[in-house]
């Protein structure tokens, strides 16, 4: 019961209305496979049909006011949307975060007032504010921070960067320069809907994932064996003979990993 009503308590601040005919496109669908034809994400497919929001991660309209007109559903990603017409009467969707109402005013500016929904740079937000969609390089957009019910800290400034602490607990360093939205991402009981019946992930373009040990052992390195025995080897594989488990998979030269001040912490078994 509980479930049901806290899912409940987010579709009703959800707005009655069709999306913004001028923000969709629909987007041709890979089934996971890549150009040449061959799978390259294993269980994609089907799924009901649906439309792409286009959604403005960089909030690019700087220093005009916008009204929330709206709130609504998007079935490409887990948080809500928000419809904002700016002053100029131009309508955009925004990710939106929890405690936003229809009615309720945002701005994107270099320095505003750190109140839900607004958008400043780093160097402006108080320290021990909570921040999304959040930019890597100045100008290219919010790339981290936007699923539902995440957000970052600020912890503090230091010359040209800002610490902040993610969602993981790890702490990195951005340009100051960068912008970031205030709040939390809306639709944080995301993680409590049971989907109860494997026909809504069909419906999602999830496919059914088959258990390597009941695969034969031409088809998985796990396969072969009676019932359900043990995979026969010291460590789990993927279908290509690599290690599956346990494996740091982040690249060692990727220029961001200068910028990790606190690795996140290790969850306890």
């Amino acid at each position: 019961m509980q479930r049901k009503t806290l899912k409940m308590k987010n579709l009703l601040v959800l707005s009655k209305k069709k999306p913004e005919k001028g923000l969709l496109v629909r987007i041709k669908r890979t089934g996971g496979r890549g150009s040449d034809g061959r799978i390259t994400s294993r269980h994609m497919g089907g799924g009901a049909r649906k439309l792409y929001r286009l959604v403005d991660f960089g909030e690019t309209k700087m220093n005009v006011w916008g009204t929330v007109i709206a709130l609504e559903y998007d079935p490409n990603r887990n948080a809500f949307l928000m419809l904002v017409e700016y002053e100029d009467k131009e309508k955009k969707y925004l990710i939106a975060p929890e405690k936003i109402k229809v009615g309720d005013k945002v701005i994107n500016a270099e320095k505003a007032e750190a109140t839900v929904g607004n958008r400043m740079k780093l160097k402006n937000i108080p320290e021990g504010a909570m921040v999304y969609n959040i930019e890597l390089v100045p100008g290219s957009g919010g790339k981290i921070v936007r699923s539902a019910g995440t957000c970052a800290t600020v912890l503090n400034h230091e010359g040209n960067y800002s610490h902040i602490k993610m969602p993981s607990t790890e702490v990195r360093k951005i340009l100051s320069e960068c912008y970031a939205s205030i709040g939390i991402v809306s639709n944080s009981e995301y993680r409590f809907i049971n989907w109860s019946k494997a026909g809504k992930s069909r419906k999602k373009g999830i496919r059914p994932h088959v258990r390597g040990s009941v695969m034969n052992p031409c088809d998985h390195p796990h396969g072969g064996g009676e019932c359900r025995s043990p995979i026969g080897m010291k460590y789990p594989k993927t279908p290509w003979g690599k290690h599956a488990l346990g494996v740091k998979t982040r690249n060692k030269t990727k220029w961001t990993s200068k910028l990790i001040v606190q690795r996140r912490n290790k969850k306890k078994k």
